[in-house]
């Protein structure tokens, strides 16, 4: 009987531990500035947070290609191929974009087993991407849009 008590009771600490150390953050701390002398008085239902904190956490596993901090958005796929030659092909599909449109940026990306592929651009939504993608359709027939995890784009321009 003592036993089943004490393993109860181990088995709830643990559980209240796990939970403990998951992450919280408030909105306030979101928008603190350290060295700054005013203050932020943020009064919203605590939902909120709890919102943001989960967002935050979903937020982390979003890692682009070359495994830096994104989030999920769209790209123009002008290539894609297996063949023993597509990782020179797909390097003269991006040097060819390059010289066509040198205000876009193309990834080549590698995934196994053995096919490579050109992205080009940082959209967040494809109404964003659309008039990139008609003058790019015009050069690259094959041309389409792909969800990818994309680095966090300018807003300013």
């Amino acid at each position: 009987m003592i036993r089943r008590i004490l393993f109860l009771l181990f088995i709830s600490g643990v559980t209240a531990g796990i939970c403990n150390s998951q992450a919280f953050i408030r909105t306030a701390d979101l928008f603190s500035r350290p060295g700054s002398h005013g203050s932020l008085n943020i009064y919203q239902n605590s939902a909120i947070d709890t919102l943001i904190s989960r967002y935050i956490v979903a937020q982390k596993d979003n890692k682009t290609a070359d495994g830096k901090q994104g989030m999920k958005g769209w790209r123009i796929q002008i290539y894609y191929s297996s063949v023993r030659t597509a990782r020179e092909e797909s390097n003269k599909v991006m040097l060819q974009f390059i010289n066509k449109f040198g205000d876009l940026k193309p990834y080549v990306q590698y995934k196994d087993p053995g096919w490579y592929m050109v992205r080009v651009g940082n959209y967040r939504t494809i109404t964003e991407a659309y008039k990139d993608f008609m003058s790019i359709k015009k050069e690259f027939p094959d041309a389409y849009f792909v969800l990818d995890n994309i680095f966090f784009p300018d807003l300013v321009k």
